[in-house]
C-alpha cells in the first residue's frame, strides 16, 4: 500500500463524516503485548485494572504520570475504522497505528465528549480527556501527510487519530459487537 497524499486524504474526509453517531460496530481488536508487536484477535476481555487483557499498556507506563506508571485514562485506544481504512488501507495494516479497538462510530468531540460512556459487548468504557495526536511512529508508518491530516482542524474535531478511554465495567468484547452511547445521568 502506498502512502496516501494530502489530497487523497482530504478526498476521503466525507466518508469519515458519515460514520454513525449514536451507535456503531467494533470492527477490529488488536492487542499490543510488547513494543511494536500486534495481535489481531476475534475476542478479548476488557478489565478495569489491566485494560485489554494481554496488552502491554500497564507495563509500558506513561510519560503523562509523575511516576511513569500507566495512565488510567489511556487504558484503551479507539480509532474510527473509516479513518483507519483511509490512512492505512487494508485492515491488515490498521494495527500499525497502535490502537486497540477500531470502531465504525464517529469519535468527534461533539459526538463523544470526555466522560461519555460506551457499552461494547459486556464492557463499558468512559471516554478520557487525554488528547491522542499521533507521533513519529505514526508518520513513519503512514507518512507525514497522514500525521498532518489527523492534526488539521477537521482531524482534531473528528479525533481522526483516535481517542483514549478507561474501562468502567469489564467483560468480553468481540469483533462485530455493537457499540452504544450510554445516556448521561445529568
Amino acid at each position: 500500500m502506498a502512502i496516501r497524499s494530502a489530497p487523497e486524504l482530504e478526498a476521503g474526509l466525507s466518508r469519515i463524516r458519515e460514520a454513525p453517531v449514536d451507535g456503531g460496530r467494533l470492527d477490529l481488536i488488536v492487542r499490543r503485548p510488547a513494543v511494536d508487536q500486534r495481535e489481531s484477535v476475534e475476542a478479548a476481555v476488557l478489565d478495569p485494572h489491566d485494560g485489554l487483557v494481554g496488552d502491554g499498556w500497564r507495563v509500558r507506563g506513561s510519560k503523562h504520570t509523575s511516576d511513569g506508571s500507566a495512565h488510567p485514562g489511556c487504558q484503551i485506544t479507539l480509532m474510527n475504522s473509516r479513518a483507519a481504512q483511509l490512512i492505512a488501507g487494508s485492515q491488515d495494516r490498521w494495527p500499525l497505528s497502535g490502537d486497540q479497538l477500531f470502531v465504525d462510530l464517529s469519535l468527534g468531540a461533539a459526538t463523544l465528549p470526555p466522560g461519555t460512556r460506551l457499552s461494547i459487548g459486556e464492557a463499558v468504557l468512559e471516554i478520557s480527556d487525554m488528547p491522542h495526536r499521533g507521533c513519529s511512529k505514526f508518520a513513519a508508518r503512514f507518512g507525514h501527510d497522514a500525521l498532518r491530516f489527523v492534526n488539521t482542524q477537521a482531524g482534531l474535531e473528528l479525533n481522526l487519530r483516535g481517542i483514549y478511554a478507561r474501562v468502567i465495567a469489564g467483560g468480553w468484547v468481540r469483533q462485530g459487537d455493537e457499540l452504544h452511547k450510554i445516556p448521561s445521568r445529568a
